[in-house]
């Protein structure tokens, strides 16, 4: 009997208990009679399986597996009861908020920026640093969000593994929390992912002997899982808290492949990572930048990076808004705006976690209470006391003995490398204090759950971890201090990148908690003991060791140690300490690193407390925007010697640059990468430098360059300047204007670029003797300059505007040296610049090429003319049309300078425009030679002449010996072929051999031969050049 026929076609009326499930639908029926041959259509929905079909009697036998359906969807509905809310830090039980009334879109980019690749970045790539609280949306720092975390790259490649770095209490768990709770409510990944699961490290940690079958199987049935794994292609596993796991020995390499064996947590988790379980499967692993170096050894190739940077203005102002939703509206703008204006509070608020305590505190106590909350230690300190205030009301121990076993358990988990613990291994009478969280921890399936606790964030365990170190007796106190300070190798460290990395938010802390004011409240508000003097006078010491040492380092060597010893300085809130501290640096270099606005803050505090600010060098510092400017300009106008790197700079932000600079000061260097300023703003800046002491490399972007604007510059002062439009303009009258002044020399480089037609004098640079340029017209140069690329070279006044040009070059006093781009370099430029190097004696050199896209009046690419002692040098460079190589490249000529005006130096021209528009069998080939030698003839005194020929042939080694013998006072000849493509020919040099040659006149050829002893190399080999053959070899032959 046939088989029945199958057809995949819902009936849902049928079977409507599997309907309403939605979740699979079976179905068969007879439609065809009784008397007839069954007609049975099954079906299966959203992946249920239906195998082995029998019907007997209109009864379905076979093997019908919806599990994996309902489970999923079982599954679903948990993830959204769990993840939908979330239980804050201080929440009392029961108490729980929706994750959309907390949760902001983070700033996360796809920019790697570990510290050791950070230099390297910005050194070779001159990378533009986008702003951290703007939009960042180029190539090499793109802007991503979390539903867009496994989509294709610009390749169309799609990452299976996403590492999502951030700092402590930048958002990643609270990322990981949005991903799982969208992806259960389908709002995205729903079609990319049929299981996502949450492996939080610090409790696995916990975990012995497991597998990670067992692990998942905390949430779904057994069963379930073992047939979700054999499909691994859509699932995705959220590995949260990398850094939080606790090392293991010989997991790092694990040959672990089967999801149901037995291993260590760290060998489960380590499999995954290398792809060695599961490979088809996607992740998502979160960590703290300290941990990358050993995530990167773990991980297997290819990975997407993903950043966290915080909160942005505008989240920082969505959070405010959704925390206070409940109060009226206009607490929240309130609220917002006091943060805003206090520059501490509204940089703190940049890290989420911070941001959370600032509203928590302004929710408990008011805006108008929280004017003591200036250091980030503060804001820790304040939430404790609130928290201690008013929901410890029960609490029998005293607050230092509760503090003190905190912060015990919190020093020991820092050491241990440890942020859960067991609920028995903490005193029972604060195992629920807000400070610590509960964390459901289920050992086995069936078992009911059990509880660790932890710190409600890393930052916490840090914060108690210092609060501990001063509540100890002195010397214990001192003896935990020490070692806080030393290095990895045990030496007391005078620098601060040399202590641990996790010890240096705990060093912060320790400082913030000696501040006067904050000890001294906080002491009194919950009846601690003072703060010990002698802890403040160790940190003291040490930050003065730690200053000096970095005041030897080499410049861009110590910017972020120095920038963190700032922070501390900032913490303790000591006026007369900091201006005790910095008054020993001769400088004060950032050097290579990027100034947050929390950094910018800190620096300002530590520059205001300084009477005397001698020399700031932040000209490597990026991400210096226009508010980070007008943050820092109170201190930098006091400054008696400064370096600045601007990220942006447009008209809106000239008062601020104008008050920053002050007057009366030295600006050693001022550079602005993007913006670009109008010309009255470019005006007020450079009235603004002309009322400085001293000016030293400058440069800066504008709209157009009149030529008033022009002139300005011209009569500034400074060492070196420089002025470039943003964007082509045909009204301006360059492109660019470089000034300089130095080692006595004044050196000026005008150019034009046009989109269109390409301006006749693209360049112009001269170098003047300094002294002698007070008295230069440069008004007329500049019109000059604007006339000639204005107009055509066939114009009738083009002529006329050269003239003119050549007039002015002729009254610069002191003028050394001309350097020319030009459109077409014909005879007329050739006669005009003869006539200058001619007439002007302080003149020493003439340069003038043209571009590559050489017309038809060009007599030469390139020409030199020189002057030495006694001697006057001269190079032309030849070309030829596309795709033939110049026979003669390049001739030049050494001859006494006294004998340059009986010369006919125009004669050179023509006879080596024919020789480079000729073959070597043409009879224009031997005119050019014929007449080029005439012309060396006609010099009288040549001593020198250097040949820079194609290839050496019969012909002009012939040649060569023809000029030796006309020209008697030649001494030195040299002749070398192109280093590339070049050859010298056996036939040419068995000429020279061969040939009779002066005595009293040295012949020296260089250039490529060929080694071999038959069939040497005499044509190009196609797609290779003669340099690439390995039988040709540079060599130096004299005669």
């Amino acid at each position: 009997m046939p088989p029945s026929h199958l057809e995949l076609q819902p009936k849902p009326s049928e079977f409507a208990p599997l309907s309403d499930a939605s979740l699979g639908v079976v179905y068969a029926s007879n439609d065809a009679g009784p008397q007839s041959s069954p007609n049975v259509d099954i079906s299966a929905q959203n992946g249920s399986q239906v195998t082995a079909v029998i019907l007997v009697d209109s009864t379905v036998h076979g093997d019908i597996n919806i599990n994996s359906l309902s489970a999923k969807a079982e599954y679903k509905k948990m993830i959204v009861d769990m993840y939908s809310t979330v239980e804050e830090y201080n929440s009392f039980p029961g108490v729980n908020i929706h994750l959309a009334e907390r949760f902001v879109d983070l700033l996360m980019v796809q920019k790697h920026r570990e510290v050791n690749e950070r230099q390297q970045e910005i050194i070779c790539k001159g990378q533009k640093l986008h702003n951290i609280l703007g939009k960042r949306n180029t190539d090499e720092y793109c802007t991503t969000s979390i539903h867009q975390m496994f989509c294709p790259d610009a390749s169309g490649v799609t990452q299976r593994t996403v590492i999502l770095q951030g700092n402590s209490g930048n958002g990643k768990s609270f990322t990981v929390q949005k991903i799982m709770l969208d992806w259960a409510c389908g709002a995205f990944y729903t079609e990319m992912f049929d299981f996502v699961f949450h492996l939080q490290c610090k409790e696995l940690n916990e975990s012995e002997h497991t597998n990670l079958a067992e692990i998942l199987s905390c949430s779904i049935n057994a069963e379930v899982i073992a047939e979700v794994l054999r499909s691994p292609g859509k699932l995705l596993f959220l590995i949260d808290g990398f850094d939080e796991l606790r090392p293991s020995q010989n997991s790092s390499k694990s040959l672990l492949t089967d999801p149901h064996k037995t291993a260590s947590v760290q060998a489960i988790l380590s499999a995954l990572l290398q792809r060695k379980m599961l490979p088809g499967g996607f992740l998502l692993v979160t960590t703290r930048s300290t941990a990358m170096p050993i995530l990167r050894n773990v991980l297997k190739h290819p990975y997407r990076f993903i950043e966290i940077l915080g909160f942005t203005e505008e989240r920082v102002k969505e959070y405010f808004k959704k925390f206070f939703k409940d109060e009226d509206d206009a607490l929240s703008c309130k609220a917002y705006e006091y943060v805003k204006a206090n520059h501490s509070l509204f940089t703190a608020c940049f890290i989420p976690v911070i941001c959370w305590i600032i509203c928590t505190y302004i929710k408990e106590n008011g805006i108008d209470l929280i004017n003591g909350l200036e250091t980030s230690t503060s804001i820790y300190v304040h939430f404790v006391s609130t928290m201690l205030k008013h929901h410890w009301q029960d609490l029998h121990d005293p607050v230092q003995d509760l503090l003190m076993s905190l912060g015990q358990l919190a020093e020991k988990g820092i050491r241990e490398k440890k942020v859960l613990f067991e609920v028995k291994a903490v005193n029972a009478d604060f195992v629920n204090i807000p400070f610590l969280c509960k964390i459901p921890f289920r050992k086995r399936v069936l078992s009911q759950p059990e509880f660790m606790l932890s710190f409600v964030h890393l930052s916490f365990q840090e914060f108690f971890t210092a609060l501990y170190y001063l509540l100890l007796d002195d010397e214990e106190s001192q003896k935990k201090t020490k070692r806080l300070l030393h290095c990895e190798d045990g030496s007391l460290s005078t620098c601060a990148r040399d202590i641990k990395l996790q010890h240096l938010p705990i060093i912060r802390f320790v400082c913030g908690l000696c501040n006067k004011n904050v000890s001294s409240e906080f002491s009194l508000d919950m009846n601690l003991k003072q703060v010990s003097p002698s802890i403040k006078t160790l940190l003291k010491k040490w930050i003065l060791q730690s200053i000096a040492e970095c005041g030897h380092k080499r410049e861009g060597k110590v910017g972020e140690g120095i920038v963190f010893i700032f922070h501390c300085l900032y913490e303790l809130h000591e006026e007369d300490f900091v201006k005790e501290a910095i008054k020993g640096l001769e400088e004060i270099n950032l050097g290579i690193t990027f100034l947050t606005t929390t950094d910018c803050w800190v620096l300002l505090y530590c520059l205001q407390c300084c009477q005397r600010i001698r020399n700031l060098n932040l000209a490597q510092c990026c991400g210096i925007t226009a508010d980070k400017l007008r943050m820092l300009q109170p201190a930098l106008c006091r400054c008696e010697k400064l370096c600045l790197l601007l990220e942006e700079l447009n008209d809106a932000d000239v008062n601020d640059l104008v008050l920053a600079l002050g007057e009366g000061n030295t600006l050693r260097y001022l550079r602005q990468k993007k913006g670009a300023l109008s010309e009255h703003s470019m005006k007020l800046v450079l009235d603004t430098l002309n009322k400085q002491k001293r000016l030293g490399a400058i440069e800066l972007l504008i709209k157009s360059i009149s030529i008033e604007t022009a002139l300005q510059l011209l009569n500034t002062e400074v060492t070196s300047m420089r002025l470039k439009v943003n964007e082509d303009c045909d009204d301006s009258v360059c492109s660019s204007l470089y000034v300089s002044n130095s080692d006595g020399e004044f050196r000026m480089n005008i150019i034009k670029y046009s989109p269109g037609t390409p301006p006749s004098l693209s360049r112009v640079f001269l170098t003047c003797l300094n002294p002698e340029i007070s008295g230069t017209n440069w008004k007329e140069f500049l019109q000059v300059f604007h006339k000639i690329n204005s107009s055509s070279e066939i114009c009738a006044e083009f002529e006329e505007h050269l003239s003119s040009l050549m007039c002015f070059l002729r009254s610069v006093n002191g003028l050394r040296e001309i350097d020319l781009d030009v459109l077409s370099l014909n005879e007329m430029w050739f006669s005009c610049l003869l006539s200058i190097i001619q007439t002007c004696h302080t003149l020493h050199k003439v340069k003038v090429k043209t571009k590559k896209n050489i017309n038809e009046e060009c007599v030469c690419s390139s020409l030199s003319m020189a002057r030495k002692d006694c001697d006057f040098m001269l190079k032309i460079c030849g070309y030829s049309r596309p795709p033939t190589e110049p026979s003669l490249a390049t001739i030049f000529l050494i001859t006494p300078h006294a004998n340059l005006s009986t010369t006919n130096w125009k004669g050179i021209l023509q006879p080596l425009h024919k020789i480079n528009h000729s073959t070597e069998v043409c009879a224009e080939f031997q005119e050019g030679l014929s007449s080029l030698l005439c012309f060396l003839v006609s010099v009288k005194g040549l001593r020198e002449i250097n040949l820079d020929l194609f290839r050496l042939t019969e012909r002009w080694s012939s040649y060569v010996l023809s000029v030796i013998q006309t020209c008697p006072t030649l001494q030195t000849v040299k002749v070398s072929t192109d280093m590339w493509n070049g050859l010298l020919l056996e036939e040419g040099i068995m000429f020279l051999q061969k040939s009779q040659k002066r005595s009293d006149c040295t012949l020296t050829v260089f250039g490529m031969r060929c080694q071999k002893q038959t069939d040497k190399c005499t044509l190009d080999v196609k797609g290779k050049y003669m340099m690439d053959l390995n039988c040709n070899q540079n060599v130096k032959l004299k005669f």
